[in-house]
Parts: structure tokens; C-alpha cells; sequence
């Protein structure tokens, strides 16, 4: 059935609690991260146990997300986004309950389980209440809650965690969720999406499961296990391989395919998921490796980190309306190629980074990067969902998504494992120059001399300021290659062809 697109106030509401359920998903991704060591010892559990809040979360949520356009065409859209958004809700506060680490891990399997279609069908659900030329601004409005959730995220966790029980990280998302279901349902509950009662794939999702919790889990522990020297990775990665392997030919033969992946036979999805994916990768990757060194080699504190990191929103909020009233009149190429530019100077920028820098000195390359920020979800979804016709929006939302999350997390394991390395390459390089004989190493130990401290601290003393600087110069290092690798990228959305309506060719539900 196809609906008349929304006007004045319903509309407004629409994409408000379309808005608000996206900005508390992605608020809840991101907000545990800073208060995982007071969790884990209110828990009585190790920091490193703590992890599996995050992990079980994000195995959970890569599993759910595709399953997003079988579950729309199997309940309706509206259904499965009003029903996640509840399940959320309540797994939240289960969360916030949880008497100890092993059910808090329990609870954050289920919240990531039920989060996996709310952004996908979101972007749906917004695109079909939109005439076809105002859906640019829907994607600007939409894109710039993804953007703005993150840098919210660690503020309010650190600040949260500091002050009151880490319980309320969780507790925040029960009248957000609770105002967007309602809201969505009242408005939209005469929309509903046209059902069709298909059997599911249980070979595919067999496959699924498998294939992405093997992935997820080798990406969360192969740090911690130094990667394929542990039999553990080795086992989780043959796995992983085996799996998605097998899955990817089966789902091209299925009937009714768990993930249609057929949909990559459009060239603008194709290059859109690939440019979008790969950029996700490397800004995920960037974006965890910078709190990280401002944290343990500069001693800020998680809300300081959260506050030199959150000047990026900025320039979205200002500029993200803009960019969607004019959206159609643009050339989304040209907009990614900005933002691809600006981030890449933004990285070779922050590559110059020194232990002697000042809060300002992280402040100023966030504030201009949130120039790249505004013209980057809104412009690469657009060309993704420009060639699909309105009943597979769900299931082209869904696909992309679940790339994206799976590359942020690949991204997040391959710069923190790099960054290591090359510290600790730094490290020795720099050890060795350190030599009784040395200029240098005799007037650093005659300043710490001077200060009171015997032999023991003088060599204490400097072994800090090696690995202070070893550990500068090796985020240096990523910060420059990051840079580089969105030059690169910005040759891959050329391969895109407009026009880029803002999806949804077929036309409204």
C-alpha cells in the first residue's frame, strides 16, 4: 500500500521520535565505554572482564541488524521499530538492576539483539513520510543525531559515573524510548508496511550467527591475546571465514534470503556501502585511538576527554539543515569529497600532536572536522539508497548498517593493535639512544638530579617520558595514515552516478 507523504505537525513528530529512538541507541553505544572500571568494581569484577558490557552488546547488535528487512516485510515497519524501541527500553532497565557482571552481560545481549532494526527501519520509516524532493533534509536531520550521540556518549558516562550509581547510564534511555515509541506509534500506526508471511532461513541464520559472533569475538580478544599467536584467534578466525563464506553463497541461491544480497547488484548501493564502510573503518578507528592517548600519556580525565573530543558536533548541528534544504540542488559527490578532504586535514593536523599540547591544541582539529562530519552520513546514504525502490529501503538500510558497524569494529581493532606495536617499536628505538655517553641522557638525569630524585626515580622518570613520547609518535603515525587512506577514498564515490534523490525510487509506502 502506498501513503500520502506527511505534512505540518505529524510530520515534525515523526522525526522527532524517529530522531530521539536513533540518538538513545546510538547515546548507548558509546556511553558505557568511560564507566567500565567503575562497573566492574561495583561488580567485583576485573576491568578487563568489564569489557564484555561493550563486546556482548556489539555481537549482539552486528547479529540483529541484518535481519532487518525480513523481520520488516515479515511484521511491518512500524511494529518491529515501536516493539525494538520497547524491548530496548526494558532491557535498559534491566541493565541498570543487574546484581552482577554475568547478567549485566545477559541484559546488554538482549538490548543489542532488540537494537539491531531501529536504525535501519528509522531511516525507512523517515524516508517514506518525506516527499521525494524534501528527502535529503530527512537524511540531514537523521544523520546529524548519529553524529551528535557519540560525543554525548562519553561526556554524560564519565560524568555519570563520577557523580552518581553507573546504573543511571542505562536508566536515561527509559523515558527517551518510552516518549519515541509512543509518539511513532500514534503517528504512524495507520502507515503500517505491506506484510508478507515468509518462512525464515534458518540455514542462513545459523550461518549468521556463527560467521559474525566468530568475528566479533576474534576482534575483541585478539589484542588481548596477541592475535594469531593464540590458538583461541586462530579457531575463531577459521570460523568466522568458513561461515560467512558458506552463508554468502547460500544466501545468493535462497528463496527468501535472511540478508537480500542481491541488492548489491546496484552500482550507487555498492559504491555507497563500500565508500561509507571504509570510511566508518577508518574514523572509528581514529575516533577511539584519540581519547586513548589523552587519557593514559596526557592525564585527562574521561569527562575532560569527552569534553576536548565533543567540539566535533558543532559544526553538524549548524550546518546539517542547511546541507538538507539544499541537498537536492548538490551533486552528493562533491559533498563527500569535502568531507573526505576536511578529514584527511584534520588528521595530518592532529599527526603533529607533541606531549606539550594544550587542551586547545586537541579543541581546534575537532571543531573543524565537524565541517567533514555534516557532509558525511547524510550525502553517503543518499547515494546508497538512491536507486531502491521504497520496499527495500528496510532491507538496503539494514545491509549497509550491518557493513558499517562490522568495519567500525575492525577499524577499532586494527589501530589500537597498530598503535601498540608501533609505540612499542618507538619505545625501543628510543631506549637505545639513552646511553651513559649521550649529551642528551646526561643533561636529562642532571636536571632530574637537581630535582631531589635518586637513581631509581631518575631512571623511573625517564622511562615515563620514553613511553609518554613513544606512545605520541606512534598516534602520530595512525593519525597521518588515517589521513592518507580518506585522500584515497574519496576516488571510490566517484564511481557512483547521480542523480541521488535521497532514496527511495520507487516512492513513498
Amino acid at each position: 500500500m502506498t501513503h500520502a507523504p506527511l505534512k505540518g505537525l505529524p510530520l515534525v513528530l515523526v522525526t522527532l521520535a524517529l530522531s530521539m529512538a536513533v540518538f538513545m541507541q546510538v547515546l548507548d553505544s558509546t556511553i558505557a565505554n568511560v564507566a567500565l572500571p567503575t562497573i566492574a568494581g561495583n561488580l567485583g569484577a576485573a576491568t578487563s572482564q568489564g569489557t564484555w558490557v561493550i563486546t556482548s552488546f556489539a555481537v549482539a547488535n552486528a547479529i540483529s541488524v541484518p535481519l532487518t528487512g525480513w523481520l520488516a516485510k515479515r511484521y511491518g515497519e512500524v511494529k518491529v521499530f515501536v516493539g525494538a524501541t520497547l524491548l530496548f527500553v526494558v532491557a535498559s532497565f534491566l541493565c541498570g538492576i543487574a546484581p552482577s557482571l554475568e547478567l549485566l552481560v545477559v541484559f546488554r545481549i538482549m538490548q543489542g539483539a532488540v537494537a539491531g532494526p531501529m536504525i535501519p527501519l528509522s531511516q525507512s520509516l523517515l524516508m517514506a513520510s518525506y516527499p521525494p524532493q524534501k528527502r535529503a533534509m530527512a537524511l540531514a536531520l537523521w544523520s546529524m543525531t548519529i553524529i551528535v550521540a557519540p560525543i554525548f556518549g562519553p561526556i554524560l558516562g564519565g560524568i555519570i559515573s563520577d557523580n552518581w550509581h553507573w546504573g543511571w547510564i542505562f536508566f536515561i534511555n527509559i523515558p527517551i524510548g518510552i516518549a519515541a515509541a509512543w509518539v511513532a506509534w500514534r503517528q504512524l500506526k495507520h502507515r503500517e508496511t505491506d506484510i508478507a508471511r515468509m518462512p525464515i532461513d534458518r540455514i542462513g541464520l545459523a550461518l549468521l550467527v556463527v560467521g559474525v559472533g566468530a568475528l566479533q569475538m576474534m576482534l575483541d580478544r585478539g589484542k588481548e591475546l596477541d592475535w594469531f599467536a593464540s590458538a583461541e584467534i586462530i579457531t575463531l578466525a577459521v570460523v568466522a571465514l568458513v561461515s560467512l563464506s558458506y552463508f554468502i553463497v547460500w544466501e545468493l541461491d535462497a528463496e527468501h534470503p535472511i540478508v537480500d544480497l542481491r541488492l548489491f547488484q546496484d552500482r550507487n548501493f555498492t559504491v555507497g556501502v563500500l565508500a561509507l564502510s571504509l570510511a566508518f573503518m577508518v574514523y572509528m578507528g581514529a575516533i577511539v585511538l584519540l581519547p586513548l592517548v589523552l587519557q593514559t600519556q596526557l592525564g585527562y580525565t574521561a569527562t575532560w576527554a569527552g569534553l576536548a573530543t565533543a567540539p566535533i558536533g558543532i559544526f553538524p548541528v549548524l550546518l546539517s539543515p542547511l546541507i538538507g534544504k539544499f541537498g537536492n540542488r548538490l551533486d552528493m559527490r562533491w559533498l563527500v569529497t569535502i568531507s573526505f578532504a576536511v578529514y584527511a586535514g584534520c588528521f595530518f593536523w592532529r599527526s603533529e600532536f607533541t606531549a606539550q599540547m594544550s587542551f586547545w591544541d586537541v579543541f581546534w582539529p575537532q571543531f573543524v572536522q565537524g565541517i567533514g562530519m555534516a557532509m558525511f552520513f547524510m550525502p553517503l546514504t543518499a547515494i546508497t539508497l538512491s536507486r531502491m525502490p521504497a520496499h527495500q529501503i528496510a532491507s538496503a538500510s539494514g545491509i549497509s548498517n550491518f557493513v558499517r558497524i562490522l568495519c567500525g569494529g575492525i577499524g577499532t581493532s586494527i589501530v589500537t593493535t597498530l598503535w601498540e606495536r608501533r609505540s612499542a617499536l618507538h619505545h625501543a628505538r628510543l631506549t637505545e639512544s639513552i646511553t651513559p655517553y649521550a649529551d642528551s641522557t646526561t643533561a636529562a638525569l642532571n636536571g632530574l638530579q637537581q630535582l631531589g630524585l635518586d637513581a631509581q626515580q631518575q631512571a623511573a622518570a625517564l622511562n615515563r617520558t620514553i613511553s609518554q613520547q613513544s606512545s605520541i609518535i606512534g598516534s602520530n603515525e595512525l593519525f597521518w595514515l588515517c589521513g592518507a587512506l580518506f585522500l584515497l577514498l574519496i576516488a571510490v564515490v566517484w564511481f557512483a552516478k547521480p542523480p541521488f534523490g535521497g532514496g527511495g525510487g520507487g516512492g513513498a509506502h
